[in-house]
């Protein structure tokens, strides 16, 4: 038992610290962290400002509203300038009168320059243009939704690498308990063996109870570090800041409206919002898809001027771009938006059925987690009462070593069972605010 649940933890913790981001460099703890308790929502605070996956997330949506500029720019004025140098050699050959002089060769050098400022103007695109800005602003808006994503799940990594190491702290305590009782258990075993009331078997046997408790307390620590390397990854700091948080393993009954939790998971949940955005930007995509069978009227001139006497040059365009024919082309693009388009919308809908599952399990799991804090809590009162019994009949000489044992075996199990029902109902309630879309 106690084995399970050491290894959960540890298990936990890097899968934990592996969720939070792990890049090869981190920056520098906030000054006051170590030597500070840190409560749970000092925690969080310190990842949403140092996580650099939050930060990667903002960039990305920085990058994201940047292709809505670029998307627009073909509907405003197109202006180009131009400078072109020419130098060209001629080759003349003069013949004398009537042949009497020999023919003559004469190269000759010419150099002209032209320089011109040209303008553009889309004047109609059929909406093309604002088609697909209105998609590049829908996919910006996924962006931005990815960001407050990000911060979600940063959120609920560090909730759940706090708690672990509680939980681990709280197995430290146990087993160390456990250790004392034990090589309590030992002296007084040696001591009737000494005086010939007990075989030395019992003693062997309280050795090997201290050796067991030696290696749990063991790896309670280590998970207990491993732990803290994934809280202080999850808040973006470096993995060996010496963390101490705040001891948060304890049961508040939890009232929740049930009625009201898909509605608020809906109305909250990111991922619900992205699936949204993205029908409306496929939908913008099949519409530019649409217009690209119709023509472009652009208007344009250019005003520049030619050496050596600088002529004046000027022009006026008005021109009308029709494709005609592609190969098919256009006519597959816009069969690829429309399917794009009602895949998103499937993707609604199995959106809408994942958060529903995930917050009905997390609502099943939270009432488990609390069913089993009370039923842990009886267990340890009566693990305690059992010990204290088979404890005294151990030192009045009615009781044996094995006896004591399984006693004592069956305390720290219990406290530890205890322990980690308090762990799973922090974590699932974690869990909970997750699937409802809450920090």
């Amino acid at each position: 038992m106690r084995t399970g649940a050491l290894t959960t933890v540890m298990v936990t913790s890097v899968v934990l610290a592996a969720a939070g981001g792990a890049v090869a460099q981190t920056s520098p703890a906030p000054p006051g962290i170590p030597g500070r308790v840190l409560t749970l929502d000092e925690a969080i605070t310190i990842a949403l400002e140092s996580q650099p996956q939050i930060q990667a997330r903002l960039a990305d949506y920085l990058a994201a509203r940047f292709r809505v500029d670029q998307a627009l720019a073909p509907l405003l004025p197109q202006l180009t300038g131009s400078w072109t140098a020419q130098r060209e050699q001629s080759v003349a050959v003069s013949r004398g009168v009537s042949g009497a002089l020999p023919p003559r060769t004469v190269t000759s050098w010419e150099t002209s320059t032209t320089a011109q400022v040209s303008a553009s103007q889309l004047l109609f695109d059929f909406g093309k243009t604002l088609a697909a800005t209105d998609a590049a602003k829908k996919n910006a808006a996924v962006s931005l939704e990815d960001v407050e994503l990000q911060r979600q799940l940063i959120t609920q990594a560090v909730k759940e690498s706090y708690t672990n190491i509680n939980f681990a702290q709280r197995l430290i305590r146990v087993n160390q308990q456990a250790l004392e009782r034990a090589e309590l258990n030992l002296r007084s075993a040696r001591g009737f063996f000494e005086v010939g009331t007990r075989p030395k078997s019992d003693v062997t046997r309280a050795e090997v109870d201290v050796a067991n408790a030696r290696v749990d307390v063991i790896r309670a620590r280590n998970a207990e570090r491993v732990a803290r390397v994934a809280l202080n990854t999850a808040m973006g700091i470096p993995a060996d800041t010496p963390t101490q948080v705040q001891d948060n393993l304890t049961h508040t009954p939890v009232s929740l409206d049930r009625s009201q939790l898909l509605a608020e998971a809906l109305r909250q949940r990111p991922e619900y919002r992205q699936t949204k955005l993205r029908v409306d930007a496929a939908e913008a995509t099949v519409r530019q898809t649409f217009r690209n069978f119709f023509p472009d009227i652009t208007g344009g001139g250019s005003y520049g001027a030619s050496r050596a006497d600088m002529n004046e040059i000027w022009e006026l365009s008005l021109s009308l771009s029709w494709t005609l024919y592609d190969g098919g082309g256009r006519i597959a693009r816009h069969r690829e938006a429309r399917a794009a388009f009602d895949a998103a919308q499937a993707r609604v809908r199995a959106a809408e059925l994942d958060i529903s599952r995930e917050v009905e399990q997390a609502q099943l799991t939270l009432g488990e987690t609390e069913e089993r804090i009370q039923a842990a809590q009886k267990a340890v009162e009566s693990a305690q009462e059992n010990f204290r019994l088979a404890q005294g009949r151990f030192d009045a000489g009615v009781g044996t070593i094995l006896e004591l044992t399984d006693a004592q075996l069956a305390l720290t199990q219990a406290q530890n069972t205890e322990a980690q029902a308090l762990a799973d109902f922090r974590i699932a309630l974690a869990r909970l605010e997750r699937a409802l879309g809450r920090r």
